[in-house]
């Protein structure tokens, strides 16, 4: 079954779009077999931009989204938000870095640009075989198991305990302080070890 794929390519001011013909890449993407919508937009990490997403999802009835910009650490975020708001999982989006790892790196025009169709055409390819994916939380109880009545085991559970945990101390033998409470006294001091 054909998906739906939306392209939007971003020139990133100059960012991108000093290197990369970035107009050449969105017609490049409208070719691919699964997209059937492709732009390109000056800042598509800005209001204008992730509304253009958002309308384009609607309007072509989008299933899965390609965003060609900058690198996930910097506007991932952004974008699955723009994605979700638009009716899609977020994790039917991929980005393509075509500046960290294109229009950065490279001075030649046109193979910066052929750089940058085949980086788009590669997240298309992946976005088709990605699966809805759903955010789950798990409860934490507040609560800590320390094994082990020795020293350090007793000052772990008195720390825990201190910060308003519930603490459950387990200690194999009759009685705990482990080693230190067999000694008589204790050097340098020569204080009782109890």
């Amino acid at each position: 079954m054909k998906k739906r794929v939306g392209v939007f390519v971003c020139a990133c001011g100059t960012n991108i779009a000093n290197v990369i013909d970035t107009e050449k890449v969105a017609r490049a993407a409208q070719e691919l077999p699964e997209v059937v919508y492709s732009t390109e937009y000056k800042y598509m990490c800005s209001d204008p931009g992730q509304d253009m997403i958002k309308n384009a999802i609607k309007e072509h009835d989008l299933e899965q989204v390609v965003i060609a910009s900058c690198s996930p650490r910097m506007h991932e975020g952004t974008f699955r938000k723009a994605v979700e708001a638009g009716g899609i999982n977020p994790y039917l989006f991929e980005m393509a870095n075509i500046r960290e790892q294109d229009s950065w790196v490279h001075k030649d025009r046109d193979k910066a640009t052929r750089k940058a169709v085949d980086l788009v055409r590669m997240a298309v390819n992946k976005v088709v075989r990605n699966i809805p994916l759903q955010i789950s939380t798990i409860p934490v109880t507040k609560k800590a198991l320390i094994i082990g009545g020795g020293i350090a085991g007793m000052q772990a559970a008195l720390d825990i305990a201190e910060a308003g945990h519930q603490v459950v101390l387990v200690e194999r033998e009759a009685s705990i302080g482990g080693k230190m409470a067999q000694l008589d006294k204790t050097f340098p001091t020569m204080d009782c070890s109890a």
